[in-house]
């Protein structure tokens, strides 16, 4: 693919690879041909120019014709019934031209955009493969496929029933991981042909249209990578402007770059069937041949059967082999919850010696820290904490506010300046806490260096064109080529990053349930408050009356008998009065602090010489208590 002339070998990237247009290619592989139909009335539009070759009627005397008039009336309703349903339901239609006496095609139906494409390919004699053909192919494969205990003996299994069923003399099963890059993990060949198995391949062998493609149109063949393409007549239908999409076609003209790649790798013919999970592109079951080979309609969907089925299975066989580290990780967080409820500190809870090496091993790393309330606690193997705080700020914008989870097994890749404590923290993986606290716990796992098996080096060269411009050209090699990767740990196991939501909502359940604890204890001394109110209310009022009394009568010894009484008799009743009113004020002093927790306080002036009267007072009288 030629690219802009400004790229340079230093600037030219795989991603340019993406641009090309591979799903309007505006032909179509030789091994049939090709129909685009409008709406009801089924009209002609378009046809490819080989359409002699299967049905001697040149494309001129086709275009602009309903395809009516030369099917019989049961074809034909089989084909309006195509309009109305799900094409998966109909197709194969079993297709016979009227003027043709005994040829019989495949007939093979979707939509594109508003019109119907119609794709025929010979059945080459065998027009009655029936449910119980169909059953006996699959039984046998079907019956291996589920008594499969491992993922690896599920896709050994599937490689030798393909390559059984199609002879193809290479058929692999490439997985695809989370960067987008493949290995090939289970693989049956011929003796003659070089091993794969093991092999990486980078994700720059499959563009992202491709990759599109691929969960749109789950089979693929290619018969012969050297045909000539076969063009659509005309270019351009009458009802359209833009170029025929034809991502779901059987028969789509493959990318010159894929056949060099092909051709490259001394592949004739090939078949490729998508393995989907969760709406993903999970992996590829990849069929090699080294002469041209084509397979008939039938045999492909039989493996395109067992592919789903085979797709199926994947999931529990995942499953399976994770059990184990899930019960594991299990019996670590159900300590850890104990420790957590028992303990009102989160941080005591979570990095206390008791608790640290489990809080390693959930996850497999080598050090943690947790950032809670702007506090920094560490244990294990971890990078220096002003690092740390630095790497907090990075993470905070790209916590997913859903998720609350980040994870990476190549940090420095993502933020170089991991690089500097690359020997602890090659690997990160954050829990989120409480996002709009910025509280976090990280794990940290050391740079681990590893060798990669690569089918050839997996950088595609920048060939110069004639006229002086760049491209990127498939790798010339597919000869084991070793790679040493530095600055990535060991990847995160989903059982593992599982295991750290679980924690997660279980710290944050105990939290809530602490909280509700605690509104219940505060309930409760509300309650107790108001009870206290109402006590201290009447306990004063019960008080003062006997206080009242005494002062009164006080008042009135003085006003009657002063005369009759000495000096020392008169200052005994006026302390009586004096003293009773202290007491008064000390009771509804008490009164007020009783409520100090429960209302505002209100500052006021206090005149500092009325106060140490009161306390001399006091004073006073406790010193003539003493009799000293």
């Amino acid at each position: 693919m030629v690219l802009d002339h400004s790229i340079t070998p230093e600037t030219v990237n795989i991603t340019n690879c993406d641009k090309e247009p591979i799903h309007i290619p505006g032909s179509i592989q030789p091994h049939g041909m090709l129909f685009v139909l409008s709406g009801p009335s089924l009209e002609i539009l378009q046809v490819s120019c080989n359409s002699e070759n299967f049905i001697k009627l040149k494309p001129q005397e086709l275009i602009g014709k309903s395809i009516q008039n030369w099917l019989n009336a049961d074809q034909v309703q089989a084909l309006n019934q195509c309009l109305a349903e799900n094409f998966d339901n109909v197709n194969p239609l079993k297709i016979k031209f009227n003027h043709l006496n005994d040829q019989h095609f495949n007939g093979i139906v979707h939509r594109s955009h508003q019109f119907v494409v119609l794709e025929i390919e010979p059945t080459n004699g065998n027009n009655n493969f029936s449910f119980f053909d169909f059953h006996a192919f699959v039984k046998t494969p079907l019956d291996k496929i589920q008594k499969a205990k491992k993922l690896t003996e599920l896709c050994q299994v599937i490689v030798e029933e393909v390559q059984r069923i199609t002879g193809f003399e290479r058929v692999m099963v490439y997985r695809f991981n989370s960067e987008g890059s493949g290995t090939v993990i289970a693989e049956k060949r011929t003796k003659n042909l070089a091993p794969f198995l093991g092999l990486h391949y980078p994700a720059s062998d499959i563009p992202k249209q491709a990759r599109k493609l691929y969960l749109l149109n789950l089979l693929r063949i290619i018969p012969d990578i050297n045909y000539t393409p076969v063009t659509l007549f005309p270019a351009e239908n009458s009802l359209s402007v833009e170029a025929l999409d034809l991502s779901l076609s059987i028969l789509r003209s493959v990318s010159p770059i894929h056949i060099e790649y092909l051709n490259n790798m001394k592949v004739s013919a090939s078949m490729s069937i998508s393995l989907i999970q969760d709406k993903q592109l999970w992996g590829l079951i990849a069929c090699h041949h080294n002469t041209p080979k084509y397979i008939s309609y039938e045999t492909r969907t039989i493996c395109e059967f067992l592919a789903q089925a085979m797709a199926v299975e994947i999931t529990h066989k995942e499953a399976n082999e994770t059990l184990d580290d899930i019960q594991k990780l299990r019996g670590i967080q159900s300590q850890f919850v104990q420790s957590i409820s028992s303990n009102q500190n989160l941080a005591e809870s979570l990095i206390s010696e008791t608790n640290q090496q489990g809080l390693l091993d959930l996850v497999g790393a080598q050090g943690a820290a947790l950032y809670l309330d702007k506090k920094l606690f560490l244990c294990g193997k971890t990078p220096k904490s002003e690092e740390i705080q630095q790497l907090i700020q990075w993470i905070e914008p790209l916590i997913n506010p859903e998720e609350l989870i980040l994870s990476t097994d190549s940090l420095a890749k993502l933020y170089p300046a991991a690089e500097a404590f690359k020997s602890v923290g090659s690997g990160i993986l954050v829990m989120a806490i409480s996002k709009v606290n910025q509280n976090y716990l990280l794990w940290f796992r050391p740079e681990v260096v590893q060798t990669v098996d690569w089918g050839g080096n997996p950088n595609k060269p920048v060939e110069q064109a004639e006229d002086g411009s760049l491209y990127l050209s498939p790798r010339q090699s597919f000869e084991r080529w070793k790679e040493t990767v530095y600055l990535k740990s060991l990847p995160w196991k989903k059982s593992e990053i599982n295991a750290v939501l679980e924690l997660r909502n279980n710290i944050i359940g105990i939290v809530l349930r602490k909280a509700e604890e605690l509104t219940e204890v505060n309930q409760e001394l509300e309650r107790s408050n108001n009870e206290l109110d109402a006590f201290a209310y009447v306990a004063s009022h019960d008080l003062k009356e006997p206080l009242r009394g005494i002062h009164n009568y006080s008042s009135f010894l003085l006003e009657d008998y002063r005369h009759i009484l000495d000096e020392e008799g008169v200052n005994k009743l006026q302390t009586i009065a004096r003293l009773t009113q202290r007491m008064e004020d000390l009771i509804n002093s008490l009164l007020h602090f009783s409520r100090l927790g429960r209302t505002d306080l209100l500052l006021r002036q206090t005149n500092l010489n009325e106060l140490i009267e009161q306390v001399l007072e006091t004073v006073k009288v406790s010193f003539h208590d003493t009799n000293i």
